[in-house]
């Protein structure tokens, strides 16, 4: 099935070679201050976590979403999912690619992460969270590849195959849950000590994965001539919309528990997120626009006459990955960090070289997704002609 991916035409390769060179580029840019130990970001002693570390926390929610496909098709037998399956396993392949270069990005240089295996911790969520990663990856790249090949020789998949589908349905959901104990573990930062910050990690998940995958959808349908369906792109903008509503509930509970107990050590967190804190306010504008694009997104996702229209959805679909984009991203991260546990305000803002690395890496992972589609789109185009 490889050979399909090397054919194509000479837009598909442009989009190949761009992304090649963007990824290059930033690899080289990641190099030169790994080599010449300049220090790219903008991270401070006392905000350790920033651009990348929030990138990675948001793409572990889209590689979890692959399950909102695996469930309905495999489980369920709803055959309307059977076109756009594959699509949703290969989005989780390269989400996780993204998740493992946004944690080297971040340590500075790759020998540092064999440190966790030279001297594990196997008490630290964050050890189990970074293991089981590349497990779903490879989960998902197995049964993808094996079940087109099954279907382009007009037979079933094999037994184990079915077998590693089951797996991978706890599996997706463990991934998330244990990237949210890393945050809520940590006590000296109130901002995430919280209970509920794991089905807020499950629920953002589940908004922003499947939003994603109805663009590429869409994407794809009108770049690649392969039509998923769209009964399966409105069904999964179907659970979009209830997984939305979800997460801006619990966003509101977490508020409404901050602003009644009134516990300053809480309480701040949000403040300088939605209001600044003592004359700093880097952040609001963020918060605003996430806030104002989640409910948007969820007041459109509601009216039915908006998912039954693909170029509605697909607006929809675009403000619900920004909103939790930014809320799971810089807003989760950076927001635990300020103030610190000292009530000292040091504020962070990516700097240029840290988004232009974090292009790289998407330009990376993109590359792979836009390989696997190749070879999965070929085999459905081949198997329906």
């Amino acid at each position: 099935m490889l050979e399909k991916a090397l054919r194509g035409s000479r837009v598909y390769w442009a989009w190949v070679l761009f992304l090649l060179a963007f990824a290059g580029a930033a690899f080289g840019l990641y190099l030169y201050g790994w080599i010449a130990d300049v220090e790219l970001s903008n991270l401070s002693r006392d905000v350790v976590w920033g651009f990348f570390i929030a990138n990675y926390t948001f793409m572990v929610g889209v590689a979890a979403s692959a399950v909102m496909v695996v469930l309905p098709y495999y489980l369920h037998n709803q055959k309307e999912f059977g076109r756009i399956t594959a699509l949703g396993e290969f989005l989780a392949v390269g989400a996780v690619l993204t998740t493992l270069l946004f944690v080297m990005a971040d340590v500075g240089q790759p020998t540092r992460a064999f440190n966790m295996y030279i001297y594990p911790t196997p008490g630290s969520p964050f050890f189990w969270n970074t293991n089981i990663l590349p497990g779903y990856m490879v989960l998902n790249l197995i049964i993808a590849w094996f079940t087109l090949d099954a279907e382009q020789r007009g037979s079933k998949p094999a037994r184990w195959v079915k077998w590693l589908i089951l797996l991978s349905i706890p599996w997706a959901i463990s991934i998330h849950t244990f990237t949210s104990f890393v945050y809520s573990g940590i006590v000296a930062r109130p901002f995430w000590n919280t209970a509920i910050l794991t089905p807020r990690f499950i629920a953002s998940a589940f908004a922003s994965g499947p939003a994603l995958l109805v663009l590429l959808a869409l994407a794809v349908k009108k770049y690649a001539g392969y039509d998923p369906g769209s009964k399966a792109i409105e069904k999964v903008g179907l659970i979009v919309t209830y997984a939305m509503i979800i997460n801006v509930f619990l966003v509101v509970a977490e508020l409404w528990s901050a602003l009644y107990s009134n516990i300053p050590a809480h309480l701040d967190h949000f403040r300088y997120l939605y209001l600044g804190l003592g004359g700093h306010a880097v952040l609001v504008p963020w918060m605003w626009v996430s806030a104002v694009l989640g409910i948007v997104s969820v007041v459109m996702l509601i009216a039915p006459q908006v998912r039954h229209s693909q170029r509605l959805l697909a607006v929809a679909c675009g403000i619900v990955v920004l909103s939790t984009w930014i809320d799971k991203g810089m807003g989760l991260v950076v927001g635990g960090f300020v103030p610190s546990p000292l009530d000292k305000i040091t504020e962070y803002m990516p700097s240029a070289a840290e988004w232009f690395i974090a292009g790289g890496v998407y330009a990376a992972a993109l590359l792979v997704v836009t390989v696997l589609y190749k070879i999965a789109i070929g085999v459905k185009q081949e198997v329906a002609g």
